[in-house]
């Protein structure tokens, strides 16, 4: 990595679909149609991404919630966290993960939470050295 790397938080659809070919990278089967409805359907809801980029090229982003439960009080949901194949292990992922674990701190939060594929066992791997645990199964009946 040879420029410096830096954050946007974005929270304008126009500045998100660019990014659809990295969300692509983790689920193939979003269409860019698609993308932009879920973006029309999420960003009213509080729905924002975090991207981390070099020069103009984005390297990594995650999508952010920020909601209640009673079982974790005020929480940041990462959401749909993808680092681009070519940059991968390199630091990025750690990077992104820290700047979004100091915002979640600033804006109240007390704990973090995200979904991993169960499949992507590096993904589990590196969240639990950033001291994510697993606590529970998500399940998804689909309508």
């Amino acid at each position: 990595m040879s420029n410096a790397l830096y954050f946007r938080i974005l929270t304008q659809k126009a500045d998100m679909l660019p990014l659809c070919p990295l969300i692509q990278q983790l689920n193939t089967a979003v269409t860019e149609e698609y993308y932009a409805r879920m973006l029309d359907e999420m960003l009213p809801h509080g729905y924002r991404m975090v991207a981390v980029y070099e020069g103009e090229a984005c390297l990594g982003l995650s999508g952010i919630w920020v909601a209640f439960k009673i079982y974790s009080g005020k929480y940041l949901e990462m959401d749909n966290v993808v680092v681009a194949a070519a940059h991968r292990s390199r630091g990025v992922g750690k990077l992104l993960t820290d700047f979004i674990t100091d915002l979640a701190r600033q804006e109240g939060c007390v704990t973090m939470m995200l979904d991993a594929y169960k499949e992507n066992e590096k993904a589990h791997i590196f969240y639990e050295r950033e001291g994510f645990i697993k606590s529970g199964y998500h399940f998804l009946k689909k309508l």
